[in-house]
């Protein structure tokens, strides 16, 4: 699979557009009227706080205290970068905080404390106890790290985190507990050697210990060697109650015979001779970032017996912290636990474990674009599989409550995992999905419009980002000058410009569309100019001719008239099957809206054909197709004329005996509303409709641009189905990642 290329460039105009930073602060109540801020604020804002001052726990009831972490940090260690000082940190811990959000719906707020004062530190941390749910801490240096969670566990009552250990700790073991598995070992048996005496070496071994493995069969080693009994360079007090008794002294010599290895150190640091002295069916936990102390290719090479993961994304089982931070804080926020505990850590990395032996979702297959089973190249589910939200969390509450931290037990756990299935945007995991599905694809898109800044900049990030490689039509010169003006001058040598004037293939585009047009008025002059001087028909004569997989255009005409040039090339009118799909993302949900840009006023039939393209870019998308046929009227009341073609559609897709929900007509409300739609039990629809069929084009336009301009919901189309090859149009006032976004859908083929 591709890799991501990321250049300094594209990491600074990521976080400086839309808005500086990562994360911004809404108001989740009306803020609109007197009322409303004489509530939100005084006098209204006074009788909680009076509730509160008499029981601190109904904080939990009154304010945002319950879903809110603080990711702190003073920057001492900062990923691989070292001591960048507390603001140098500030960018990863902004990042830290929408992790939070992004897989666990957990609110979060970056802190970057100024000092590398262990008491000063520990003393404003405790002083802001009573605005969050937990603290999360991050990049502090060791020993510091140690000092400040143990000191802040013990005075406060709310869970004290490092992540940089326990994370790392809970998915080496879940990882782990499935290695043993497939290996037929038990954890009290194995030898375990580890190298990286830090913050996250310590604490795996900590937590292994705490599953079992014995203390004398685990063998520690730092920069100096074994950690023995009896050493003094380089110990301090958490290294010293690792110590062993024994004669080994290089890490060579303790890969004899190990059966598990245990790297947070650095690349390199294990030979293949060291592998190939360990134990029969050896597991290697190569962590260490971004290199691995070896990597997979170099440890099967010698031992094809041996189960390995890395801290990478591009090797299988990857050791990623974001498969347990997030969710045992929302296990533990849920429960308003006092502390995050060992064994609310051990339940989540059997949890972890658990989750990767069963059947792999099949939107989880299709986003990787290959079947995952449990094996020795799969022991640690994936960062993006839908099921974490709902079962890790479950069994770190569990834990909770068993072992007496949780302030408020759950009664009803079947209740609450049902709540977590829905808590979660649905919008991040298929935008995720069809990224992953085009890196797997590689499609080769061409972005008809190479004049365009936007353009241009989602060519370079749709090659960078390893989804495939990207052709721009325009000149060569003109081409330069703009990625140049953008700041991307190094990606003159990466996009390939295509262009009649280069193209080997012109006669032959020329010959074919002179077949097409030439009872249409057309003579040779015209499908030369058509040919040779329009971009857009040039793309599309590449794409017609398999020159391309996929066409992303429509940055810089309407759609409308792009539409038209296209047609040239392609059968893509009212009656050829074409429907254009748009998709709005909105608040943690996904409505498509057909038709909004091929069928100008639809009648029945055309209706139900619309029907079967939007569930079938539905389908696409990864969602469950459920088609409202919308209208003022519901149900026949009132009665119209206008409304008379969407009560018939439903009825043709009757007989035509589809395999998706669809009922109408009804207004919106009725469609999107479950209160709305109580009204009416009779309906087919099982849930909120997902797909909108609308009475006509401008009906569905406007609806597109309303939601967009008055609400800020994303757009992403329309999205043109129902044609034989994947052609994306953009709207004229599409963002950089927007034209991106299409040409992954074009990648993909959706439609």
């Amino acid at each position: 699979m591709a890799k991501t290329r990321v250049t300094r460039e594209d990491a600074l105009q990521f976080h400086l557009e839309p808005t500086p930073g990562k994360w911004e602060v809404q108001a989740t109540v009306p803020m609109m009227t007197q009322r409303d801020l004489s509530l939100a604020y005084s006098p209204g804002v006074a009788v909680p706080c009076e509730d509160i001052a008499e029981n601190p726990e109904l904080a939990y009831d009154y304010t945002n205290k319950g879903n809110l972490v603080a990711v702190i940090s003073n920057g001492t260690a900062v990923l691989g970068l070292g001591n960048l000082g507390a603001l140098g940190s500030k960018p990863v811990m902004e990042g830290k905080a929408v992790l939070f959000k992004r897989f666990a719906d957990v609110n979060s707020i970056d802190i970057e404390l100024d000092t590398e004062d262990a008491d000063k530190f520990c003393e404003a941390v405790r002083l802001m106890g009573p605005t969050f749910g937990g603290i999360n801490l991050e990049d502090i240096k060791a020993p510091e790290c140690f000092i400040i969670e143990q000191r802040l566990k013990e005075e406060m009552d709310i869970p004290v985190f490092h992540d940089d250990q326990h994370g790392t700790a809970v998915i080496c073991a879940a990882g782990l507990i499935n290695a043993l598995h497939i290996s037929g070992k038990k954890i009290e048996d194995v030898k375990i050697v580890l190298n990286g005496a830090g913050a996250a070496g310590i604490a795996c071994i900590e937590l292994l210990k705490a599953m079992g493995a014995k203390h004398e069969h685990c063998i520690i080693c730092d920069t100096k060697g074994v950690i023995y009994q009896g050493r003094t360079e380089g110990m301090n007090q958490w290294k010293s109650a690792h110590a062993v008794n024994t004669e080994l002294r290089s890490l060579e010599e303790a890969m004899i015979g190990a059966d598990v290895f245990l790297g947070v150190s650095a690349k390199g640091a294990v030979t293949q001779d060291m592998v190939e002295a360990m134990a029969d069916n050896p597991v290697i936990f190569a962590m260490a970032n971004p290199d691995p102390e070896i990597t997979p290719e170099e440890a099967h090479a010698v031992r094809v017996d041996a189960i390995v993961a890395t801290g990478r994304s591009d090797y299988p089982n990857q050791v990623n912290n974001v498969l347990g931070f997030p969710y045992l804080f929302r296990g533990a926020l849920d429960i308003h636990a006092r502390a995050i505990n060992d064994e609310m850590k051990i339940a989540c990395a059997r949890a972890l474990a658990e989750l990767a032996r069963e059947d792999v979702p099949d939107e989880v297959a299709v986003a990787y674009g290959t079947k995952l089973t449990f094996g020795r190249d799969y022991i640690i589910p994936t960062p993006f599989d839908p099921r974490l939200i709902h079962r890790i969390p479950t069994a770190v509450a569990q834990a909770g409550m068993d072992t007496g931290v949780a302030r408020r037990p759950i009664v009803d756990m079947e209740g609450y995992e049902l709540s977590l299935k829905t808590r979660m945007d649905p919008t991040a995991s298929i935008l995720r999905g069809l990224n992953s599905r085009a890196r797997a694809a590689q499609s080769t898109v061409v972005f008809a419009e190479g004049d365009d800044p936007r353009v241009l900049r989602a060519a370079v990030l749709y090659q960078r980002s390893g989804l495939g490689k990207a052709l721009v039509v325009g000149r060569e010169e003109e081409v330069r000058e703009k990625l140049t003006a953008e700041g991307l001058g190094d990606a003159v040598r990466e996009l390939e410009v295509v262009n009649a004037g280069n193209s080997q293939h012109l006669a032959q585009y020329k010959d074919f569309l002179y077949e097409r047009l030439q009872r249409k008025g057309y003579d040779r002059q015209d499908i030369h100019r058509l040919a040779a001087r329009d971009r857009h028909v040039f793309s599309s004569l590449m794409l017609a001719h398999g020159h391309v997989d996929g066409m992303v255009t429509g940055a810089t005409r309407k759609s409308a008239h792009v539409l038209e040039l296209i047609n040239h090339v392609f059968d893509a009118g009212p009656h050829d099957g074409a429907v254009g799909v748009s998709a709005l993302l909105h608040k943690g949900k996904i409505v498509l809206i057909a038709d909004t840009l091929v069928h100008e006023w639809p009648d029945e039939n055309d209706l139900a054909d619309i029907a079967e393209r939007g569930a079938e870019v539905a389908k696409a998308l990864g969602l469950t197709p459920r088609v409202a046929f919308v209208s003022f009227s519901t149900f026949g009341y009132p009665v119209s004329e206008r409304a008379e073609k969407m009560h018939i559609a439903p009825e043709i897709l009757d007989r035509r005996g589809v395999d998706f929900e669809y009922e109408g007509e009804m207004n919106v409300d009725v469609a999107l509303n479950p209160d709305a739609a109580a009204a009416y039990p009779f309906s087919r629809l099982t849930g909120p409709a997902n797909v909108l069929v609308v009475p006509a084009r401008h009906s569905a336009s406007i609806s597109v641009k309303l939601m967009q301009e008055m609400a800020g919901a994303t757009v992403i189309g329309p999205i043109l189905a129902g044609i034989d090859k994947p052609i994306q149009i953009c709207s004229t006032v599409s963002t950089v990642n927007d034209i991106l976004n299409m040409a992954v859908i074009a990648a993909c083929k959706v439609g």
